[in-house]
């Protein structure tokens, strides 16, 4: 069965939970991670997965 394509998913969780096509950017957080910064910003144009990335991340480290 073919995946999903949602769109307007603010939420990591309930995307994963349903199967839904998702482009995994835990690399993303490797790199965030090792960066150490003590403030990232996370500039992209609208509808990029900016809200998406960051429910991801607090998945990620609960």
């Amino acid at each position: 069965m073919a995946r999903i394509v949602g769109i307007g998913h603010q939420n990591f969780e309930p995307l994963i939970t349903n199967d839904n096509f998702y482009i995994d950017k835990t690399l993303f957080i490797k790199e965030w991670w090792e960066n150490q910064d003590a403030v990232t910003m996370i500039t992209r144009p609208r509808r990029f997965g900016k809200t998406l990335t960051m429910s991801m991340t607090e998945c990620f480290f609960l």
